[in-house]
């Protein structure tokens, strides 16, 4: 089994920062990338940030400049420092990655379970 446990979300005034971490854990072979997305009420999730095992990050345009992705490969995490937030940045975030398990051959997407980010004043 693996499991993706993500922490960090809260509310947080217009401005404000907050950091999500997601650890993968269990039978965790190795990683490919690792992401975030969220989804809105009402709309599709969307990306927003990946990053690879060599540290090649990619960002939606709508949080470039304001969000930083990062990994700890020795500890199989995944951090979202998210900064300048806005109300359009309320959403339930998800964690991805896409990993081989131990003995595995092939890699495959697990996802976290949510951590809800909202910004409001």
């Amino acid at each position: 089994q693996v499991q993706l446990v993500e922490s960090g979300g809260g509310l947080v005034q217009p401005g404000g920062s907050l950091r999500l971490s997601c650890a993968a854990s269990g039978s965790v072979g190795s990683i490919n990338v690792m992401g975030w997305y969220r989804q809105a009420p009402g709309k599709q999730r969307e990306l927003v940030a990946t990053v690879t095992g060599g540290g090649s990050t990619n960002y939606a345009d709508s949080v470039k400049g304001r969000f930083t992705i990062s990994r700890d490969n020795a500890k199989n995490t995944v951090y979202l420092q998210m900064n300048s937030l806005r109300p359009e940045d309320t959403a339930v975030y998800y964690c991805n990655a896409n990993l081989r398990r131990l003995a595995g051959l092939l890699s495959y997407d697990f996802w976290g379970q949510g951590t809800q980010v909202t910004v409001s004043s």
